[in-house]
């Protein structure tokens, strides 16, 4: 699969002199023939789409970096990848050791090879994964080899097109600010030197490849989280999987068959990893008809769909309807709520769970019931996982965020999908020996709580004649909307700090009728993301998903 395909431009057209000076010494320091080669043909066409591409550079944020492969500083590629690399070796302590994990995206091997490359030529020790794996399995490996930082070569859920650089600190948890912003500067200070990086092959004495040893780690680590003996009572259960043409299938096979768990039927066409996701439009286990192969597979007899997205850090889970006709997709709140009740009935002691601020306020009032204590956290499994820092002596039991991501304990410092699916089996198999359904636990936590229905909505903006998502929250602040004349109560700026969390971009309003709305700009597209949460107290459902509905349509004639 090319990077990038030059497009035919009129060779007329005449290139500014900098954008030209630009390209041809990217050219001359790509390490790529693939990249060099399709910068020389634009250039020498006249192609106005370096103008683009060479209008900047992927921003290196708490993320890292996310983008499209192709060539030039705005794209993900060998030499965004090598510049990037040396940065890191600038800002981290001498002699650091990395380890490095790579998805089955196209190029992956390549840039987690360009990764390690770097780190021994600039004097430091890599470990490198023999083969594919999944995200946690490169996170626990941070932590279990002591390593000064960890990268992840992936896009997780991103379309094809697309490739990124995940990376963790040595106490295995995402960075976040002023980190970032440091290791930005640094990488511009690499850039801005224009010396050649250095970087050797992989049979360099300071590269280490790492086989089985690693998987293994995170196998045993994912087993010391269940609570029940394995029985056949205990493991029985008729489990449909899909890995989304991703590489979490073979490791949760292999977990499955390590817990004693019944195998799985699998969803063939989208087992094996395939970069080019050809079975989905995008490879998101919460994007519409992403699912709908799983969905087709399963039969009434099955229990349980079990779903991964493409580098298994995320979770999704489907039951059979309440009705019996077909399948429904839990959301990541439900799932979130059922995990963290099924844990505080399995643990003891002084524990403590975290939550996304977008996330299902459920969670507090169960925790509080069960003496558990809770912690609302940004957005991000970089700031939900940090509570697992704290050395207060609460056992961290859960980390969840409403987009599909769980922490099902300590040992892995970000979302966990394997893990975490592995205490999902566990627990539809214990209730399912019960004789109860994860309905029936839903309507009895329901029946105590309260019904919490959410619903997430993504509003895309017009274009450059209409407000931007900026400019719609700051209106929200000024002037929040009013639904079937309920009052608002409050409303707070996120810029300004909501729940003592650090100022981010965004809005909270409150209603009296305990509704929450959180509106916020998306950080990546021109859109807003708005998050509604009703709590109808009497348990009946139907109110609630009125009530839903009513703010869904307020919220989106508002910005309309």
């Amino acid at each position: 699969m090319p990077l990038w395909d030059t497009r035919s431009v009129n060779s007329s057209q005449r290139l500014p002199g900098e954008t030209v000076a630009q390209v041809e010494r990217w050219i001359a320091a790509d390490p790529d023939e693939r990249t060099r080669e399709q910068l020389s043909k634009a250039l020498s066409s006249g192609s106005t789409d370096l103008e683009h591409l060479f209008s900047g550079r992927i921003g290196f944020g708490t993320a890292g970096l996310r983008a499209e492969m192709g060539p030039g500083p705005m794209r993900m590629n060998s030499l965004v990848v090598r510049q990037t690399t040396a940065g890191l070796m600038k800002w981290l302590e001498p002699n650091p050791f990395v380890v490095v994990g790579f998805d089955a995206r196209h190029n992956s091997e390549t840039f987690a090879a360009d990764v390690v490359g770097v780190v021994a030529s600039l004097g430091g020790r890599a470990a490198i994964m023999e083969s594919p794996g999944p995200t946690p399995v490169l996170a626990n490996a941070v932590l279990d080899l002591g390593a000064s930082a960890g990268v992840m070569i992936t896009a997780s859920h991103n379309p094809a097109a697309d490739n990124g650089y995940k990376l963790y600190l040595s106490d295995g948890i995402q960075l976040v600010s002023p980190a970032d912003a440091e290791i930005a500067a640094a990488i511009d200070e690499v850039v801005a030197s224009d010396q050649q990086i250095g970087w050797v092959p992989m049979d360099h004495p300071a590269i280490e490849v790492l086989g089985a040893e690693a998987v293994e780690s995170h196998l045993n680590a994912a087993m010391e989280v269940l609570f029940q003996p394995a029985t056949a009572a205990s493991r029985e259960l008729r489990t449909v999987y899909t890995a989304m043409h991703g590489v979490g299938g073979s490791h949760f096979m292999s977990a499955m068959k390590a817990a004693g768990f019944t195998p799985a039927r699998v969803v063939e066409s989208q087992f094996h990893p395939d970069p080019l996701f050809p079975t989905v439009q995008f490879p998101n286990p919460e994007e519409a008809g992403a699912m709908d192969q799983a969905f087709a597979t399963a039969d009434e007899t099955t229990d349980l769909i079990v779903a991964h997205d493409p580098d298994a850090d995320r979770l999704s889970l489907a039951i059979q309807s309440r009705d019996g006709a077909g399948f429904t997709q839990l959301s990541g709140d439900q799932v979130g709520i059922l995990l963290a009740d099924y844990i505080f009935s399995n643990t003891k002691g002084p524990r403590v769970v975290a939550s996304s601020v977008v996330s299902s306020r459920m969670l507090e009032a169960v925790a509080s019931a069960a003496g558990v204590k809770c912690i609302t956290t940004l957005t991000g499994f970089k700031w939900v996982a940090r509570p697992m820092l704290d050395p207060d002596g609460s056992r961290y039991v859960l980390g969840y965020e409403e987009a599909l991501g769980y922490a099902v304990s300590d040992r892995v410092r970000d979302k966990d999908g394997i893990t975490a699916g592995l205490m999902a089996l566990e627990m539809v198999a214990r209730y399912t020996a019960d004789g109860i359904t994860l309905w029936d636990r839903l309507d009895q936590l329901a029946n105590e709580f309260g019904n919490y229905l959410q619903e997430p909505l993504s509003i895309r903006l017009s274009g450059s004649s209409g407000p931007t998502a900026t400019e719609l929250v700051a209106a929200v602040v000024t002037n929040p909307p009013t639904v079937d004349g309920i009052e608002v109560v409050a409303v707070h700026d996120m810029g300004e700090g909501y729940l003592g969390l650090p100022p981010t971009a965004g809005v909270v309003v409150l209603y009296s009728d305990e509704t929450r709305v959180i509106v916020r700009p998306s950080g990546t597209e021109p859109k807003v993301k708005v998050y509604i949460e009703v709590i109808e107290r009497s348990a009946d459902v139907e109110l609630a998903s009125n009530r839903l509905e009513r703010f869904k349509d307020g919220y989106l004639a508002n910005f309309g």
